[in-house]
């Protein structure tokens, strides 16, 4: 599975500035992922900026008053004499040929296609590209709502709602308060095959009434069969459980966890990629991400190591409670 972020995007526009026609008096992003490629190569190349629909519409052009742009003078986007036209990716480019008619039969000038991202096989299908990256990919800006939700795990905590505080995570009724009132974060907009939680079992009935409240659609939720979140703490399963449960269904191609310690030990123990949203990096068997998986697990051991010695000296030093017979 091939993965590109928005820091990467914003490294490529840079490598690829002088691949951008100096003579484009304007860019125009296709509606909705295609508005954050222009928007990064509009910023960059300082170029007036619109989207398609305003375009067809000659909407008067909108720019800020703390720069000044390239093009100023330039009022309604019909009167530049070329365009960019810019999408995120093609696939089979019927949304970029269907934007490009559009514009065609409203505009006299050039117009010039561009993809951020195109394939070995389509990549004639546009006149510039900025990386080849082949199917199947999965960007950062719709990793939520990709059809690969179809066939992924995801985690709950950090991911589709807030963490708790620690005042929250009580294992009583702050928690419980928690369940049902905690705020949402990603939701995908595709029904999602899986649910994966270190969640307590007998948290199943407010986990299941707050996913119905926010539209969360599912196959199946896994939570943790145990007695009390401090068994949990006790056998520090919470990634073992997930990955086990990830590796469990061979067609689960990709698992979206909420932090990074935990999403690479998921990746190695299963084998499979994992999407962590702390850090928005796709962590795959086999690549370099391995060295840091190697480190981060040592770290967190001796995380671990410090704070039980903290506390062994800490209780020794804890004057003795005698309760009286």
């Amino acid at each position: 599975m091939n993965y590109r972020s928005l820091s990467h995007l914003s490294q490529l526009s840079n490598e690829c500035a002088g691949k951008i026609p100096q003579d484009v008096d304007l860019v125009v992003g296709i509606p909705r992922s295609g508005m954050l490629v222009a928007s990064i190569i509009a910023l960059k190349q300082n170029l007036p900026l619109t989207d398609l629909y305003s375009f067809l519409r000659n909407d008067d052009l909108k720019k800020g008053s703390t720069r000044t742009y390239k093009h100023a003078d330039l009022i309604k986007p019909r009167d530049a004499r070329k365009v960019l036209l810019v999408d995120d990716s093609i696939a089979t480019a019927k949304s970029m040929h269907a934007a490009l008619d559009q514009v065609r039969a409203v505009y006299q000038g050039e117009v010039v296609t561009l993809a951020a991202f195109a394939e070995k096989n389509n990549r004639h299908l546009v006149d510039m590209y900025l990386e080849l990256v082949e199917q199947p990919r999965v960007f950062e800006w719709n990793i939520m709502h990709h059809p690969f939700m179809g066939q992924a795990c995801l985690d709950i905590d950090g991911v589709l709602c807030l963490d708790p505080t620690q005042e929250q995570n009580d294992d009583g009724p702050n928690y419980r308060a928690f369940l049902s009132g905690t705020r949402p974060l990603f939701i995908p907009s595709l029904k999602v095959a899986h649910l994966v939680t270190s969640r307590l079992e007998k948290y199943r009935p407010e986990t299941e009434e707050w996913l119905q409240r926010n539209g969360v659609r599912y196959g199946t939720l896994h939570m943790l069969d145990l007695p009390s979140a401090e068994e949990r703490q006790r056998l520090k399963i919470h990634q073992k459980f997930k990955a086990e449960v990830y590796a469990r269904y061979p067609q689960a191609r990709l698992f979206v966890e909420s932090e990074e310690w935990q999403a690479i030990e998921i990746m190695r123990l299963s084998g499979k990629p994992v999407y962590c949203i702390e850090t928005n990096e796709l962590y795959v068997p086999g690549q370099m991400h391995n060295l840091k998986a190697s480190a981060l697990r040592k770290s967190h051991s001796l995380k671990e190591k410090v704070v039980a010695k903290a506390k062994a000296k800490l209780a020794r030093w804890m004057p003795v409670v005698h309760s009286k017979s």
